[in-house]
């Protein structure tokens, strides 16, 4: 099983949902950046279950302790080691589910690959476990500040229900004041009543996150395999329940012409810029200097509080009813984890270019 993600600044995770804790250890994290545990705290807070009547109720702390790599304030570039405590598992909720297979879930595959499976609350497939890539993130983001690069991801559909217009029309410090973080009040109402809908009717619903970063350095990302784009959506493509990625226009640029897709360099502020984005801010695998924005989709989630048709571990039919607390839509807490995933891997891209010049 490979735990451990990233190249230079890497990411090693441990922990199941249900265990006495989850945490990880991160290495290659530059010397001498500020560690500023409340912001630490904050992003993992962002994540944390419980947050309003749209998100899971289970009910945790997520204190994060910090266990080595920094020293009075600072870190020393040695790895940070971190756990944060499991204190609120319902593990009797799952005691039906250990002979039998949950439709889309990792049951089966898990138990096909390991011969064994932990499961209460999903264990290691759980997406507890992705409070290591917030700390982990969020380590990343303070870093990056120091860059002058900034990450922010929102929600921009839920099921049916999409912003009308990109991330340019809209100020994004809104997403965090609604339960759903999307940037339109309005539109935040909206799904925010959808998924209370949905909810009520014991089922789930996916939809999409959108993320921005700006002031990213031309010249991350590699030509070939590593190419920035590849390396975004694979780490894209590791979070719980996502789907697809598409990155500047996407699949919707298949429609038009490349006369209509080409961004004509232009300079700018005495630099060199593009008159426009389509590209988004990569071009060839790597970095322009332009915002960099894509798109992420979601699934529903997978449990359902409705009886479904299954089989169990021997291959007989059953039905399963699922107990525990779930959320019924994903994208409120998934936004901080695309930021999460998008911060470490620039800061990643930024110090493998680190090695690609002598002087």
């Amino acid at each position: 099983m490979r735990n451990t993600w990233g190249n230079v600044f890497t990411l090693t995770t441990f922990g199941e949902s249900h265990g006495v804790a989850v945490g990880g250890v991160v290495d290659g994290m530059p010397a001498g950046v500020s560690i500023d545990m409340e912001y630490i705290q904050s992003e993992v807070n962002r994540r944390r279950p419980g947050q309003s009547a749209i998100t899971t109720s289970r009910k945790e702390s997520d204190l994060v302790e910090l266990l080595s790599g920094v020293f009075e304030g600072k870190s020393t570039g040695c790895p940070i080691g971190f756990i944060v405590r499991n204190s609120n598992q319902h593990s009797q909720d799952y005691e039906n589910m250990r002979n039998v297979f949950r439709p889309s879930h990792a049951d089966f595959t898990y138990t096909t690959k390991y011969g064994i499976r932990d499961h209460r609350g999903g264990g290691r497939s759980s997406a507890r476990i992705t409070i290591s890539r917030c700390v982990a993130g969020a380590l990343a983001k303070l870093a990056l500040k120091q860059l002058g690069v900034t990450v922010q991801a929102y929600t921009s559909q839920v099921g049916p229900i999409a912003l009308s217009s990109d991330y340019t029309h809209y100020d994004l410090n809104q997403s965090e004041t609604n339960a759903v973080r999307c940037p339109d009040k309005k539109i935040a109402a909206e799904m925010v009543q959808f998924i209370t809908k949905v909810k009520s009717e014991g089922d789930t619903i996916g939809g999409v996150i959108s993320c921005v970063v700006k002031g990213c350095p031309a010249g991350l990302g590699e030509p070939e395999f590593d190419k920035l784009h590849a390396m975004l959506g694979y780490a894209m493509l590791s979070i719980n329940a996502a789907k697809g990625f598409e990155y500047g226009e996407g699949f919707g640029g298949a429609e038009t012409r490349g006369s209509q897709q080409n961004d004509i360099f232009i300079k700018k502020n005495g630099k060199i810029a593009t008159l426009t984005n389509h590209s988004g801010g990569i071009q060839g695998g790597i970095a322009n200097g332009q915002d960099i924005y894509f798109r992420v989709a979601f699934k529903p989630v997978a449990t359902l509080l409705t009886t479904q048709a299954t089989v169990d571990s021997k291959g007989s039919p059953t039905t399963l009813t699922v107990h525990g607390r779930h959320d019924p839509c994903v994208l409120p807490r998934a936004v901080p984890i695309v930021e999460a995933m998008t911060a470490m891997t620039l800061l990643d891209a930024w110090l493998m270019n680190k090695t690609v010049h002598l002087l």
